[in-house]
């Protein structure tokens, strides 16, 4: 059967896969086609299946928010270079998944990933058919959502979406309190806490960083008798580290986030948030860039 550059057309604006494949596709099942799309989509699994233990810690961190500020989500999708994460391709399916999970309420990324676009296809499907696509490794790496009845949600991406927060005022809303939510947001996203207060941090952390107190205590001579005193005030100053609510706020130092949330939150309460870093906790392969230019002309 002849192929025609109409019917290769048609296959690759239902795939999106390149010309040469999609003819090729064609060829392999007689013009069919549905069979030439199942063919590439299982060609697409075998590829994907190829390029699942190559390291992906580049991509984007995307949030997303509901009309009326009440739920919000924050998705880190991965792929393997900067190159591939500034895609139109990929950057759309980023924008199409955070939508999703932002419709759907979901907070799990399995979850996510079984649930159905607009065009049919799985988050899933979706990702395989790129790996075939673009030819890099991807994954929907973490999901963060926020819901409230009543109250506020506030999100806010830095550095063309290195990095993405999301905040809940719970139990007030207007545009005061979303102003609020959206400095906060961008605090978070430029502060980097850990923990949202200090009764969240784990036991086996403040003794290590009590113990680091002590043997620098030791190094300067101090009394054994005030150790603990002075313990007390570093583990308090680790705090203002680490806990959102316990941070001087950006825009004002000398105020903490909880005294901000106090004077300007209309009695509401910041009472969860997320935060995510691309690529963090990831471990990069660090590659010499002339050793890798020669490994893609090999």
């Amino acid at each position: 059967m002849t192929i025609t550059a109409g019917m290769v057309k048609e296959l690759r604006e239902k795939t999106g896969v390149g010309m040469m494949e999609c003819k090729k596709a064609l060829e392999e099942n007689a013009g069919d086609l549905e069979k030439a799309v199942l063919w590439l989509r299982e060609r697409g699994l075998s590829r994907a299946a190829k390029k699942a233990d190559r390291i992906a810690a580049e991509g984007i961190v995307k949030v997303a928010i509901s009309a009326d500020q009440r739920t919000g989500v924050v998705v880190e999708l991965n792929c393997e270079t900067d190159f591939v994460s500034k895609n139109e391709d990929f950057s759309k399916f980023a924008d199409d998944v955070a939508k999703l999970a932002l419709s759907q309420k979901v907070s799990d990324v399995e979850a996510l990933k079984v649930l159905k676009l607009a065009d049919g296809e799985t988050v899933e499907g979706r990702m395989t058919t790129l790996i075939a696509k673009l030819g890099e490794n991807m994954k929907v790496r973490r999901l963060g959502l926020l819901s409230t009845a009543k109250g506020t949600v506030a999100g806010y991406t830095h550095m063309g979406g290195k990095i993405g927060s999301l905040i809940l005022l719970d139990g007030a809303e207007g545009q005061e309190v979303q102003d609020l939510g959206k400095d906060i947001a961008m605090h978070s996203a430029a502060a980097g806490p850990r923990y949202l207060k200090s009764e969240e941090v784990d036991a086996s952390e403040i003794e290590t960083e009590k113990e680091l107190g002590r043997k620098a205590l030791l190094e300067q001579g101090k009394p054994e008798n005030m150790w603990e005193k002075i313990l007390v005030g570093q583990v308090n100053k680790f705090y203002k580290e680490i806990c959102l609510l316990e941070q001087g706020f950006v825009k004002d130092p000398a105020q903490s986030i909880k005294a901000v949330v106090a004077e300007k939150g209309k009695g509401a309460s910041l009472s969860a948030f997320h935060l995510f870093k691309l690529g963090e906790g990831i471990e990069k392969k660090k590659e010499n860039f002339a050793d890798e230019v020669a490994a893609v002309l090999r």
